[in-house]
């Protein structure tokens, strides 16, 4: 039973065979305060030389840097954790030169596309829970034909539920022990509501819509709940899954979190463009949280866009792999037309958008959720000459890395002069004439 959700990490980690030694050392940071000191694990390697992964929770402000790199290197397998600041977050937690990172919020990753990954920490916020191996014990296990995947805990997520009311409620109660404030634990009612949004019974309540119920008390987590009148979004976890983040003295959050048994998704839409263009119309505007996004509009019927599954009022999340959150509408467009004939755009719809904006989180921390087997990379396509292109590069162990990860920023744009609210028809005779340039996406 959770006393509260963070207490000193425990570095032992589930999931390998054998029995190992693990040596624990505290060291107390100042900067980081007597709650959260930083880790540093001595590991016995077993018979085999292959150790344990290490899990790291790191949380950083919002001028601040995670202060890594990840690489992608030629003749080095894997994510390859590069260029640790010295005396910055990540050292500071423990990462090492050479690590590989294996998951990210809880998501194997080591198969997946290395724009995905960086993407998937982009969206992930100034929080991110990184598992890791260090690099001769990867080698090693590579080397052995292990499943990298197997050498993680499993199920080791908690679960955000979306929760629509029926004529009896939400289908669940909530009890928890006396004077006791943030400890509530479901008893969910065989197929009510709460049950078919995937809530498991007997879980532990965290948020509620997006709202720690850590200092809650009883009466206050009632009048939450009496709030939401039709619907609920909630954040659970199991015992073990508690048991888990508990001993290792990490917070569990949405951004963590099972998305699978929402209703919202991602969808990927590839298009190959035809004689009459894509069809379809991108508009700037404002989101419901008042940010700016990139919006898609008159939506032509048989065009490729139809065709791939678009939708009036979706909104773009990516391009060919890319995030776009922090480009305005004219870098946007010299995204989409970086290829001539075909286009990869990651999109949500309107009730989707609300659902994720209201929680604070990005959907494309989720992608993966709505589509198991993404781990593939998107196309690959050539830049005809004289268009703008987007080059992924890999380069050597010893020069810089495909990508740096923190923030986002980006050089070589070609100047335009904004519109007001600017439109771009995706069509084979674009009515906005458009400079060509190189954009080169760089996350420093």
């Amino acid at each position: 039973m959770p006393s509260g959700w963070v207490l000193p990490r425990l570095s032992k980690v589930l999931g390998l065979e054998g029995d190992k030694k693990s040596i624990i050392k505290f060291e107390f940071n100042p900067k980081d305060g007597i709650d959260n000191p930083a880790l540093s694990l001595t590991e016995d390697m077993d018979g085999k030389g292959v150790g344990e992964p290490r899990f790291f929770l790191l949380s950083k402000g919002s001028t601040e840097t995670f202060g890594f790199c990840l690489h992608e290197e030629l003749g080095c397998q894997g994510h390859v954790i590069r260029q640790v600041e010295m005396g910055g977050l990540a050292q500071r937690r423990g990462l090492q030169d050479g690590d590989r990172l294996l998951q990210v919020n809880g998501q194997f990753v080591d198969h997946m596309d290395h724009r995905r990954v960086v993407q998937k920490i982009k969206a992930s916020g100034n929080q991110v829970l990184l598992a890791v191996l260090d690099s001769n014990s990867y080698e090693a296990a590579k080397a052995l034909g292990r499943d990298l995947s197997q050498m993680l805990p499993a199920d080791i997520r908690p679960r955000l539920c979306h929760i629509t009311r029926d004529k009896r409620g939400f289908g669940f109660s909530v009890s928890g022990p006396e004077g006791i404030k943030g400890t509530f634990q479901l008893s969910v009612r065989q197929g009510g509501p709460a049950e078919k949004a995937g809530v498991p019974q007997g879980s532990w309540l965290l948020e509620v819509n997006g709202a720690s119920v850590r200092s809650y008390s009883h009466a206050q987590l009632t009048r939450k709940l009496k709030q939401s009148t039709s619907k609920v979004t909630l954040l659970v976890a199991s015992s073990a899954v508690e048991e888990f983040y508990r001993l290792r003295g990490l917070r569990i959050t949405a951004a963590l979190a099972d998305t699978s048994w929402l209703p919202f998704k991602v969808r990927e839409l590839h298009m190959v463009k035809g004689p009459a263009g894509y069809g379809f119309l991108l508009k700037e505007d404002d989101c419901s949280s008042g940010a700016t996004g990139q919006f898609l509009w008159d939506v032509d019927a048989g065009l490729p866009a139809e065709q791939a599954g678009m939708k009036e009022g979706d909104r773009l999340l990516a391009v060919n792999g890319e995030s776009i959150e922090g480009l305005d509408h004219q870098q946007t467009v010299l995204r989409i037309r970086a290829h001539d004939d075909q286009v990869t755009l990651l999109v949500i719809d309107p009730a989707g958008d609300e659902f994720y904006q209201s929680i604070g989180l990005s959907p494309l921390l989720f992608f993966e959720d709505s589509d198991p087997a993404s781990g593939s990379c998107m196309p690959s396509l050539p830049s005809p000459s004289g268009s703008p292109g987007l080059c992924h590069i890999e380069v050597g162990p010893k020069g810089p890395g495909s990508w740096l990860v923190a923030t986002s920023s980006s050089i070589g744009f070609t100047q335009v002069t904004p519109l007001a609210r600017p439109l771009w028809k995706c069509c084979s005779q674009p009515g906005t004439a458009l400079s060509p340039g190189t954009l080169l996406p760089c996350l420093s």
